[in-house]
């Protein structure tokens, strides 16, 4: 589901600046089905390398699906989750405000995310098999910390000592064996970190450590496939034979592949699929070592995070510090070897019914009676300052910090010539202060959303909550124990203590951050981007008792007003490449510097290799399932493919020419480019004979047909 690798800006830091220019490693779109028989009822999960599923990708999914399937897919029983990685293109929501910094509405961008979905599923749907599932929960203590912790604290003393940390460290995990071979297929898990390993400075498509995980865990399987064809014996019973404890290797950092150039279908059936999901991450970083003062190296200020009263000074810093690649690869490693440990000693077999529960809401007054019998009200969504100030793992707007309750004069007039927020909204938010009326603002069409859609998966005695947006470690924490206890209660037996409660957070829809009431009061980032005031959190615990009472009490539910298709009125501001031409003398694909061997006459393991080509914009085909970049080695008389630009080690890099930053994303001239490879050489490259391969496309003119070329480097040795 990689998207167009130039031009587009990425979702998740909203920077400008912050536009795609070349690929780390693809993004990909993972699918579990479940059903109780090929006819029976049955849920589809999927996975997105992706910042946030979208109303809008689900509404179009959904459509596509009914044309292939009828209605054996639906909005009540499809999820789509994403993973939350800040390093994918953006332009793919419906609603202004995540459009924004992407100039509107990215076709491209859309259409590749919706397509990878559908075939995931198609393949999915078309493998069913019987089978058998089991569970295994472990903690993983040194993947995340939490960026907010002074607002933690606001959460009742007694509320916290019942837990160890301020994040939530548990990882569950499912494990998918084939019940005619005994062979593993997949494991899809959740743990709660943030997909920003990488920082807003980063222009390379990746995955961030999450999906590095997932190539980790699925490039180990496959290797080690042998070993791993776990058998399952008298499953009736529920017996199971485990496979001998694997150690895990750390993961690769880079992996042979089986492409034979660009437009050739990689992986299309792999024998192991491995998803990371994400869950309650609002306040998790990845960025473990915690947030300095880039001025002074000191520790930032606790309660703003901030240096001197400059947010953008206060960055988090992660554990290949400085080195953001580093970091990503050692939060991947640190979830996949987690995953691995977790399958390998899995032995609890999940049994039991598969159901599913969805519905509507408009979570823009919704009634909340609270525990004292008090009746509140949601309100329309609103940003506050605080979330112009950003967090740690992305400092926001100068003038700005996390804790903020008030605007100062400038601001106060560019947000009322905007929208003035009614007396009814201000008061609703306190003790957030308006800076962005999002949810009182429809033009050119609505800022934000007011109609959600939650959800409950039940696969036996797992429950997997569904939820539009990033619950904080507290608020994720209230969410599962309420539900979790509704359950019990009105399930007649049928739920116990053993019943495990997972939730999916970003998924089906995105509506930003949901805090805890207390949290609410200190307004930092997460507390002033929870958009439907301080009693969002027990509005979503609310509304997810009534779901969950229907479910155990196997009765249907309301489905709610539908949310609206706004795919007719989205603005595209973003222009399309207007064909492009080489200088004179020049042919795309083109050595524009070649590749320059060490002095000593042979590339070693770290060493870089790097070639720049003379390249057309990538945007013109997405090489969907193929690749931009290529190490081939020679072998015999022949260039046979080593690694490409889905592997860790391989970067492929794209600039315009003489065009930067935002000019380069609105620019209507993109003449041409320069492609540069970067292949850092793995400590498993054989010895031998290499060179890099740039494949691409380019038209003439905007209307013109693609044509295609490809160019090489000189040859060099690795030993």
């Amino acid at each position: 589901m990689t998207g167009p690798a130039a031009q587009v800006n990425m979702m998740g830091y909203g920077n400008f600046d912050q536009v795609t220019g070349g690929v780390h490693f693809r993004l990909r779109a993972r699918t579990f089905i479940v059903a109780e028989s090929s006819q029976g009822t049955r849920f589809a999960f999927v996975n997105l390398d992706a910042g946030m599923a979208s109303q809008l990708v689900t509404i179009k999914l959904l459509e596509r699906l009914k044309s292939r399937y009828g209605n054996v897919y639906s909005e009540e029983n499809v999820a789509i989750s994403g993973t939350h990685t800040h390093a994918g293109p953006g332009g793919y929501l419906q609603y202004v405000t995540y459009t924004v910094t992407s100039l509107g509405f990215v076709p491209q961008s859309f259409e590749a995310i919706v397509t990878a979905i559908e075939l995931s599923i198609v393949q999915a749907h078309n493998n069913l098999k019987p089978g058998s599932i089991f569970i295994n929960k472990g903690d993983l203590e040194n993947a995340g910390i939490n960026r907010s912790p002074s607002a933690y604290l606001f959460n009742p003393k007694e509320e916290r000592s019942k837990y160890n940390t301020n994040i939530d460290t548990l990882m569950t995990l499912l494990k998918f064996v084939d019940g005619d071979t005994g062979n593993s297929i997949g494991a899809f898990s959740w743990f709660a970190t943030h997909g920003t390993s990488l920082s807003r400075n980063n222009k390379l498509i990746s995955g961030d450590n999450k999906g590095a995980a997932a190539r980790f865990f699925e490039d180990w399987f496959n290797k080690n496939s042998s070993t791993n064809s776990t058998k399952v014996l008298g499953r009736n019973k529920g017996m199971f034979n485990k496979a001998s404890k694997i150690q895990p290797t750390g993961g690769k950092t880079c992996a042979n592949t089986t492409s034979q150039g660009f437009k050739v279908r990689k992986n299309k059936e792999l024998k192991f699929v491995g998803a990371f999901c994400q869950s309650n991450v609002g306040d998790v970083s990845p960025n473990v070592l915690g947030a300095f003062c880039i001025d002074s190296g000191l520790p930032c200020d606790f309660n703003h995070s901030s240096c001197h009263g400059n947010d953008q000074l206060c960055v988090g810093r992660g554990p290949g510090y400085p080195d953001e690649i580093l970091s990503t690869k050692i939060i991947g490693e640190r979830q996949f070897q987690k995953a691995v440990d977790l399958f390998t000693t899995a032995n609890q077999e999940l049994t039991g019914k598969i159901d599913y529960r969805h519905v509507y809401i408009n979570f823009t007054n919704i009634k909340v009676q609270l525990a004292d019998n008090k009746v509140v009200k949601t309100c329309p969504a609103a940003l506050g300052p605080g979330f112009a100030a950003g967090t740690t793992d992305g400092p926001g707007v100068f003038g700005f910090q996390q804790g903020d309750t008030e605007i100062n004069p400038f601001w106060k007039k560019l947000r009322d010539v905007l929208r003035e927020p009614s007396p009814y909204q201000v008061d609703c938010q306190k003790p957030k202060t308006v800076l962005l009326d999002t949810g009182e603002m429809f033009w050119p069409y609505p800022w934000a959303p007011a109609i959600l859609p939650i959800q409950i998966f039940r696969l036996g005695s797992l429950i997997i909550l569904s939820v539009p947006g990033e619950f904080t470690t507290m608020a994720g924490r209230r969410l599962r124990e309420a539900v979790k206890e509704t359950l019990i209660s009105s399930g007649n037996g049928e739920f116990d203590d053993q019943t495990h409660v997972v939730i999916a957070g970003l998924t089906n829809a995105y509506s930003q951050y949901i805090a805890t009431f207390e949290e609410y009061e200190q307004q930092r980032y997460e507390a002033a981007s929870t958009l439907y005031g301080p009693h969002t959190l027990s509005a979503y615990i609310q509304e997810f008792k009534k779901l969950a009472e229907s479910m155990a009490k196997g009765e249907n539910i309301t489905k709610g007003p539908s949310p609206p298709d706004l795919f007719s009125v989205q603005l595209s501001l973003l222009p399309d490449p207007t064909g492009d031409s080489p200088p004179p003398g020049i042919n795309f694909g083109d050595i524009k510097q070649d590749v320059v061997v060490p002095k000593w006459g042979t590339f070693t393991k770290g060493d870089r290799a790097i070639a720049t080509f003379w390249s057309a914009n990538p945007r013109y085909d997405l090489l969907t399932e193929g690749t931009f970049a290529v190490v081939e080695m020679l072998q015999g008389k022949s260039w046979l493919p080593a690694y490409d630009d889905d592997d860790f080690c391989l970067f492929f890099k794209w600039e315009a020419e003489n065009i930067t930053g935002i000019a380069r994303a609105a620019a209507n001239v993109n003449s041409y480019g320069y492609a540069t490879l970067e292949w850092e050489v793995p400590e498993e490259a054989n010895h031998g004979v290499y060179r890099l391969r740039h494949f691409g496309s380019t038209k003439e003119t905007k209307e013109s047909s693609n044509s295609y070329y490809t160019g090489a480097s000189s040859a060099f040795t690795v030993s």
